[in-house]
């Protein structure tokens, strides 16, 4: 059922920019073509879920230092076999932020990507196919640093304080500073 459910999300998922444009048929056919797309054991690729997460106020967006990565990302993680991509999501942003209050602003997708994964010692080089949402603190929690970062910073819309250039974070800031929340 899940699965029907990202494919009615990607159907009805607009965007003006090129690159989510192409990705958007690529996830597509990812997803129609793999039952198992949500399984971490398909080694060619996964879907991933992921968020751009504000504060209460809407005036900061938490971002994460990967550990193993050494970049810096938004929220997000491994559906490992859950078909509930919105659902991930927001598990992802719990376990990583350590903050439990937050829920969706909007169930439809805030933004996709699809980018390669270098291999490494548990895996070879494959493909994420990231479903993004757009989350919100709704408690007083604060922040609490997992062993998957090595730093968790709050950002306002000044571009110029970004900690990354990478692509796919800078357009999913662009959106949030445009957005009327």
């Amino acid at each position: 059922m899940h699965r029907a459910n990202l494919i009615s999300l990607l159907h009805t998922y607009d965007s003006c920019d090129g690159d989510e444009q192409k990705y958007k048929g690529t996830i597509l056919t990812f997803v129609e073509n793999n039952p198992d797309c949500f399984k971490r054991s398909l080694e060619v690729g996964h879907i991933t879920a992921s968020s751009w997460l504000l504060n209460k106020d809407h005036t900061h967006a938490l971002l994460l230092h990967h550990k193993k990565l050494d970049r810096w990302f938004q929220l997000g993680g491994h559906c490992d076999g859950d078909s509930d991509v919105l659902a991930v999501a927001i598990k992802e942003a719990q376990e990583e932020s350590g903050i439990l209050g937050i829920a969706a602003i909007s169930p439809a997708i805030f933004d996709i990507d699809v980018h390669m994964i270098p291999a490494n010692a548990k895996e070879k080089e494959h493909y994420h196919y990231d479903i993004r949402f757009l989350l919100e603190v709704k408690s007083d929690e604060t922040v609490t640093q997992n062993s998957e970062s090595n730093e968790l910073r709050w950002i306002d819309k000044n571009i110029n304080l970004l900690p990354t250039n990478e692509r796919s974070v800078t357009r999913m800031f662009k959106k949030w500073v445009n957005l009327c929340l």
